[in-house]
């Protein structure tokens, strides 16, 4: 006998959802398209997320990787690559160099990965010589659109530093204050998360929250919020907070989460896309251009929304 559906058991409606990517998307249609360097698009997938940048105008692109196949998919799909420029490689390595030292040139102005692994366009990035390194550490952020949190939740980092130092935590905060700061929020609220809301020596993430909640009090981060450790409860949920006795201008009103690894915010995301149907839209901060990171599991809608973000970025602030 089947089951019988229960209370609860419908997704949120699609009504639930706070238009924040709708207002993303519309901000970036009043801008220029930007020329943004596609990396590797070998997939069908990768060519679809291009055309619907392109057609929403987002976007001119510029395709890098091996022509011959790059025109096969195109055709497969249906696609007409007239009018789209495109820089030739024999390979995925090739291709992220070729890209890379587009962005290095000023030929484009954001890259977006296509269907080469995320770890060959980072090293790419990374190259000390021929790289788009700056004095900070690259990082990336999540920026959620969840029907159940009544603001945009930012989330880092998921998907770049596995286990970040205290050193490397002091810039992933920075950057994604940076992007709060360029999306419209004045002065994001930052949580950073642990398992438990005290420092306790044995669990090195409150270490790491304490020190980094005193490096923003001595004016090491700026331009938000900062308190730690937080466990993700009292974090979100302002009566969780109160429960716990927690006193402060972040604890339940999170705009930005830290999480301790990659690990942790890896699986907070996707627990938040496919059980709390929210959106996600990521993007690589803290080299000379941004880097728009695309999955080929992200609806339409995130793809749209990841480079609406990197188109954002492209502007001065």
């Amino acid at each position: 006998m089947p089951a019988q559906p229960r209370a609860g058991d419908a997704r949120p409606p699609a009504a639930a959802k706070h238009g924040g990517y709708e207002r993303l998307l519309a901000v970036c249609k009043t801008l220029p398209p930007v020329r943004m360097g596609v990396v590797h698009p070998c997939s069908v997938e990768a060519l679809e997320a291009v055309f619907e940048a392109r057609e929403h105008e987002l976007i001119v692109p510029v395709l890098v990787g091996p022509e011959a196949r790059i025109r096969a998919l195109a055709q497969e799909a249906g696609l007409d690559l007239a009018g789209i420029e495109i820089v030739a490689t024999e390979h995925s390595h090739a291709s992220a160099e070729a890209a890379v030292a587009l962005a290095r040139n000023g030929r484009v102005a954001a890259l977006m990965k296509g269907s080469l692994h995320t770890d060959e366009l980072l090293h790419a990035v990374l190259d000390r010589k021929h790289g788009l390194r700056t004095e900070r550490r690259v990082s990336h952020v999540f920026v959620l659109d969840v029907p159940t949190y009544p603001r945009p939740l930012m989330i880092t980092d998921a998907a770049v530093n596995i286990y970040p130092t205290l050193a490397d935590k002091r810039d992933i905060v920075q950057n994604a204050i940076d992007l709060a700061h360029r999306i419209g929020i004045a002065d994001p609220r930052v949580a950073i998360l642990s398992a438990i809301e005290t420092v306790n020596p044995d669990i090195r993430s409150t270490i790491d929250a304490a020190a980094l909640c005193k490096m923003a009090e001595r004016g090491q981060i700026r331009g938000g919020r900062l308190d730690g450790p937080l466990a993700f409860d009292n974090a979100v949920s302002p009566e969780a907070a109160r429960m716990k006795g927690i006193d402060s201008g972040v604890a339940g009103f999170a705009d930005i989460l830290v999480v301790p690894d990659l690990e942790a915010g890896n699986m907070l995301v996707k627990q938040l896309t496919f059980l709390a149907d929210a959106d996600s839209a990521g993007i690589v901060l803290g080299a000379r251009v941004p880097i728009v990171l695309a999955s080929r599991a992200d609806s339409v809608r995130n793809r749209l929304a990841s480079v609406a973000l990197g188109v954002l970025l492209t502007q001065r602030a």
